[in-house]
């Protein structure tokens, strides 16, 4: 319960910068830190914004989005280093999972799927700051190019954040409650159909 009860108030606060003339810089803030570090998903700040101002759902977005798509960077900087000066000294731990012959599997998926494995984290509910760190430590192994993780990243978080300000500034209120409801099924529902769609093509082809 005291775990709940700090996640409960850390969300408290970042809803709370909606009410403040600080909404815009907060949300460019928390979208950068979301993307390698914060627990909290940008949306959560996003969609009261435009809720508050339908005008500018475009705005918000995108600041969302270049946000996030920076901070991603960052997260793939940290992964590009920082492993590099830890790894041995994570895998003498011997924790369940963590282990060299995990990541070379692991290393195997990203070189396969690199962009999609990008995508789905970064438009889904899946944590981002997690794709984006590990991605930073495979580009050690060159199983995933800094080229094709921003493509990834800048396709998916767009397509996330314009999506959720989009019903917010054209539908308005009444479509709040479906969102909040629903939203995390639909983007895997989305992107169980994409993929789909892809492996129906390359098996026509």
């Amino acid at each position: 319960m005291p775990r709940w009860h700090l996640h409960r108030r850390l969300y408290d606060w970042v809803l709370h910068w909606a009410n403040t003339p600080y909404g815009g810089p907060a949300l460019f803030v928390m979208s950068f830190a979301e993307s390698s570090f914060f627990p909290i998903p940008p949306d959560v700040l996003l969609a009261p914004l435009v809720l508050g101002n339908r005008r500018k759902w475009l705005a918000y977005a995108l600041t969302c989005s270049v946000a996030s798509v920076l901070g991603g960077v960052l997260g793939y900087a940290i992964g590009a280093t920082v492993w590099g000066l830890i790894d041995q000294l994570v895998f003498g731990l011997h924790l369940p999972g963590l282990n060299e012959a995990n990541f070379l599997k692991a290393q195997a998926w990203y070189e396969e799927w690199n962009f999609w494995v990008v995508f789905v984290c970064g438009f889904t509910p899946l944590p981002y700051k997690v794709c984006t760190i590990s991605a930073g430590l495979f580009f050690g192994w060159k199983a995933m190019p800094f080229a094709v993780f921003l493509l990834a990243s800048a396709v998916s978080r767009s397509a996330r954040f314009f999506l959720v300000a989009g019903l917010m500034g054209l539908v308005g209120p009444t479509v709040k409650p479906l969102i909040d409801r629903y939203f995390n099924l639909l983007c895997v529902a989305f992107v169980l159909l994409l993929i789909g769609g892809f492996a129906a093509i390359r098996y026509l082809m």
